[in-house]
């Protein structure tokens, strides 16, 4: 909420689109050093690493694994912690991992190889209690950090385009902690078009914005809702805004009046959540 409120991945068949430079670049990045393969993995490749988001996918049966690789400390952890193997894990030194990683990934002994999640069709989301839609918040710590809310806040599905998304795969992935195996997402072409299939399905429609005419914690919400959340700093797209139901903002009582994109999707959501509890 600096101008416009800071408040504001799983594929139908088809994996994430391709990157321009690999699944994990973007254009004009800049190649990653020799060794450093990360950029280099098939688009249609889920890479995970870290502790809760390489045990939380082991544990999801609709993942479909194609390679493990472990230290063995972590190996000894996935067995202690009756952690479900599908494929042979490959042991392997820490510095393994490092050189297929950034150099600043911490990966805890764990890595894996798998394919994306299915996603969600619109249909499918639409008879889901809460969502959250995702206008063009392209930080993968970002997304990551309100996947692990929506996990916790039990979101049917998050919402969002095909294109001006980061794949849900390494940085983040891990910034989910896990969340990814417990929110489906659901990928569309045109925002604007599927907020207003979902108005037609009769989810009501709220977008988080500074303008918004009262807080969100004086806006009679009631299931289903969808939240609408935009990039920092950009906030909601107008045309995105003149498709919500209704604009709401959240106002905050101390010195510092913004949040950034992941603290104000957690503070959103509960506040949403709490309203469809009361309505029974």
């Amino acid at each position: 909420m600096n101008d416009r409120p800071r408040t504001p991945s799983h594929r139908p068949q088809r994996p994430f689109p391709p990157r321009p430079g690999g699944a994990g670049a973007r254009h004009g990045e800049r190649e990653r050093p020799a060794g450093r393969p990360f950029g280099e993995w098939p688009a249609d490749v889920a890479i995970l690493y870290g502790w809760h988001s390489v045990s939380e996918a082991l544990r999801n049966p609709q993942r479909r694994v194609r390679k493990l690789m472990a230290t063995e400390n972590a190996l000894k952890r996935l067995t202690d912690e009756s952690v479900p193997m599908t494929v042979e894990p490959e042991v392997v030194r820490p510095g393994a991992i490092d050189r297929l990683l950034d150099k600043d990934a911490v990966h805890q002994g764990l890595l894996l190889e798998c394919d994306p999640l299915p996603s969600l069709t619109l249909k499918e989301a639409a008879h889901c209690d809460l969502l959250l839609v995702l206008d063009q918040i392209t930080d993968p710590h970002n997304v990551g950090a309100i996947v692990r809310s929506a996990a916790a806040l039990k979101v049917g599905a998050i919402v969002t385009t095909a294109r001006h998304s980061p794949a849900a795969t390494g940085v983040l992935a891990k910034s989910a902690s896990g969340g990814l195996e417990h929110v489906p997402f659901c990928f569309v072409g045109n925002l604007s078009r599927a907020l207003d299939e979902l108005k037609d399905h009769g989810v009501l429609v709220v977008g988080l914005d500074s303008e918004g005419a009262a807080d969100l914690t004086d806006t009679a919400l009631r299931a289903p809702l969808a939240l609408v959340l935009g990039a920092e700093g950009k906030g909601l797209r107008q045309l995105t805004r003149q498709t919500c139901n209704v604009l709401a903002r959240i106002d905050l009582p101390g010195a510092i009046v913004s949040l950034n994109v992941s603290n104000a999707a957690v503070l959103a959501l509960h506040i949403a959540r709490r309203a469809i509890a009361r309505q029974g």
